[in-house]
């Protein structure tokens, strides 16, 4: 048997679950798929992780939707009792079976058909990344200057700032970073520093970028504040409820984020091989 190949995260962006006149859905047609095998509702509850009455309210609600009978219930009698599908029943379960396939296929051109898209993909790749930084950007490499034993990796954000990355020369292999590769910065809150434009230039930092002030939280140890920067992004900074009132920040306050280009994280998506 082949193996079935590893799915791409990307590739079920779109999903959506077939439901037929805002009443039979998948999971009333695994009920009766299961009752249909098993002739039991009991039985078939347990089967599709249902308690008995719900499965049962499930059953009535299908009878009471349908022009038909969707399910016989028989007591005692020759044959013995039981539950079993009508042939309106089983003609339902036959349509959702063609019509789920139909819909699998749609959604999997709707996928293929995003994926297609470079843009999309862009897109697509950003909203998967799960990480436990708070602060994420993205951008693209624009130079790298190799040195005797660390590189500087310059990334350009949406909004044409620049960030210089300070890296190994082994993760430029392994990474086989380049120009014009798409990137992704992970930076701790608390790797970033607050400034008002006045006093940046005294830090002797490479990367600056201008902010605004979004909201700010603290209780008596910590103090957050979130920043938009021009480009649309939000950062979280971590500080001190002193530092936080000794500069006055205020919502709607311009400032300055200040970092080391050794504080961020770099990361680029994987290349097929």
């Amino acid at each position: 048997m082949p193996q079935k190949p590893t799915a791409n995260p990307l590739s079920q962006f779109i999903e959506a679950d077939l439901r037929l006149g805002g009443m039979l859905d998948s999971r009333m047609i695994g009920l009766l798929r299961a009752i249909d095998q098993s002739g039991s509702i009991n039985q078939a509850a347990k089967q599709v992780g249902l308690s008995y009455k719900g499965a049962w309210q499930i059953i009535e609600r299908a009878n009471n939707g349908a022009p038909k009978m969707l399910i016989n219930t028989m007591t005692g009698g020759s044959k013995g009792g039981g539950t079993r599908l009508t042939e309106t029943g089983r003609a339902f379960l036959d349509l959702f079976d063609r019509l789920q396939r139909q819909h699998e296929q749609f959604i999997a051109q709707l996928n293929q058909h995003l994926l297609d898209d470079p843009n999309i993909i862009l897109l697509l790749q950003r909203l998967v990344v799960k990480t436990s930084a708070r602060n994420q950007l993205f951008g693209c490499i624009v130079d790298i200057q190799m040195g005797a034993v660390s590189a500087e990796v310059l990334v350009k954000l949406k909004d044409g700032e620049r960030i210089v990355v300070t890296t190994t020369l082994t993760s430029i292999s392994e990474l086989d970073l380049r120009v014009g590769a798409d990137a992704l910065l992970l930076i701790n809150n608390s790797d970033i520093t607050l400034t008002p434009d006045a006093d940046h230039g005294a830090f002797l930092v490479n990367n600056r970028l201008p902010c605004r002030v979004l909201r700010v939280q603290q209780d008596e140890v910590n103090a957050e504040v979130m920043v938009l920067l021009a480009g649309g992004e939000t950062l979280a900074v971590l500080s001190s409820p002193q530092s936080i009132n000794d500069m006055g920040i205020a919502v709607d306050q311009r400032l300055w984020i200040i970092f080391n280009s050794n504080a961020p994280i770099l990361g680029v998506k994987n290349q097929p091989a």
